[in-house]
């Protein structure tokens, strides 16, 4: 299946063939991780913990259950979870006093241990998060990392002393983020949701979207800023340094195993998948090509040359299956290692060694006594390359209407006032969903596609995976 011609079933097929994941476990949407994806999944969460660690953030882990009556504190957040979420009823064959459910997510777990912890000002900021699983009773259709039931999650979790504190926060994730994407060489745009589509609960949350080949939009997290709007019926306070007790204002920040599937559609190919160098859990693998004569010293050549990358920090793999090259280069292709090393005799006698690109299919011939330096130095221009070519191909697929007549398959940039009643109405002509307003200032002028209403704020639009 080729990737224009039919992008689900493509995503569908390539997932499978390159063995990320295992759909078919007796549970709709609760899918095995097998091991090459959860290598992939560990990167990510490598990196999000060095980010967040980096910025004195503490690890927690929360238990799974949560009780109906915790839940039911945050009116506005049960009226958003209510019908997604699983409930534990029975402890063996007795009914439980309170029923329990597994988290959709953790704010109603962690808010009344928040308000143990934090007493004095001098616990401020407090900065938490945590890598779990998360359930959601999802009645879609259910695709492998972007739309599942038992969730592999990202949540960070803030307190802080006033609202001017947590948009300093706000501002610290977005930070976070760009350095983390560029690692994983993934596109975004950071859009204001809408009122009524905001985080439940939320003051207001902020979208993370990348653009998906087949022109639907692909929510890979949010961040929130709640005010206080949790703080109140969960009672975390603080007394200040007057002794006046106040509430904390809060933040949070989700991203979840989209990120994996967000890799897998932004940059595989038709022959599989192509892995951005920080991410792939072989960057190097090296293929000895064997003649007649020459197998021995071919081989301890490639050993030698796999030992030395190995010893500079290079996650590196010898493929030493006895099948022809062709079926290596094929299978490491589907798998998506961002470097392939070939050498045979041909480039022992000369001193060279042949490098190969997965991401653009570039040969190229390399001293043989610089191997090291100029394998670190092909992996960073991938990761370059590969993330200024996936910004570029977004941006082209970003189009400015001043009309809803005739839209395209893309992500839509338009004019609207700001109200409720034209932009409910431009998603009903449109067809599409309104992502938000974008956070970073856009120079703009136009007048609101539906009331004529002259505005300088644009809104961007998509059908939504």
């Amino acid at each position: 299946m080729k990737k224009a011609e039919d992008f689900s079933e493509w995503y569908n097929e390539i997932v499978e063939k390159a063995s990320l994941t295992d759909k078919r476990y007796p549970i709709k949407g609760m899918n095995v991780w097998t091991p090459y994806g959860w290598k992939i999944m560990q990167a990510i969460d490598r990196h999000i913990r060095e980010g967040f660690d980096g910025t004195d953030h503490q690890e927690v882990c929360f238990p799974l259950l949560v009780p109906e009556d915790q839940f039911a504190k945050e009116k506005e957040h049960i009226k958003g979870f209510d019908a997604e979420v699983f409930w534990v009823t029975h402890a063996g064959l007795n009914p439980l006093d309170v029923r329990l459910l597994l988290r959709p997510t953790s704010e109603t777990a962690m808010y009344p241990m928040f308000s143990l912890w934090v007493r004095s000002h001098a616990d401020l900021p407090l900065k938490t998060y945590q890598i779990v699983n998360t359930f959601r009773y999802e009645t879609k259709q259910t695709r492998a990392f972007i739309r599942v039931r038992e969730i592999h999650f990202f949540e960070s979790h803030t307190c802080h002393a006033d609202f001017q504190d947590a948009e300093r926060q706000v501002q610290e994730d977005f930070d976070i983020l760009e350095k983390l994407a560029e690692k994983w060489c993934i596109p975004y745009r950071l859009l204001k949701r809408t009122d009524w589509d905001k985080f439940p609960g939320a003051f207001y949350t902020v979208g993370i979207d990348t653009l998906l080949p087949d022109g639907r939009s692909l929510q890979l997290g949010s961040i929130h800023q709640y005010n206080e709007n949790f703080s109140r019926p969960y009672d975390i306070k603080y007394e200040d340094d007057q002794g006046q007790h106040k509430y904390v204002h809060q933040t949070t920040y989700g991203m979840s195993e989209r990120l994996v599937g967000s890799i897998v559609a932004i940059h595989g190919d038709d022959k599989g998948l192509v892995l951005p160098p920080e991410v792939a859990s072989i960057q190097v693998v090296i293929v000895p090509v064997l003649a007649k004569g020459a197998i021995d010293k071919v081989t301890e050549a490639a050993r030698q040359l796999h030992k030395e990358l190995k010893e500079a920090g290079l996650r590196v793999h010898i493929d030493e299956r006895d099948v022809r090259p062709g079926v290596k280069y094929y299978d490491w292709e589907l798998k998506g290692v961002p470097l392939r090393l070939e050498l045979g005799m041909r480039d022992i006698e000369s001193g060279k060694i042949t490098l190969v690109r997965r991401d653009i299919g570039a040969k190229s011939l390399n001293d043989r006594s610089r191997a090291v330096d100029e394998v670190k130095d092909m992996l960073l221009t991938i990761a370059r390359e590969m993330l200024a070519r996936a910004q570029k191909e977004m941006d082209e697929n970003v189009v400015t209407v001043d009309s809803l007549d005739n839209l395209p398959s893309k992500m839509i940039r338009t004019a609207w006032c700001g109200s409720e009643e034209c932009g409910h109405e431009i998603e009903t002509r449109a067809d599409k969903n309104i992502l938000g307003m974008p956070i970073i200032d856009e120079k703009y002028d136009g007048k609101c596609v539906i009331c004529g209403k002259p505005t300088k704020t644009p809104v961007y639009l998509a059908n939504a995976m």
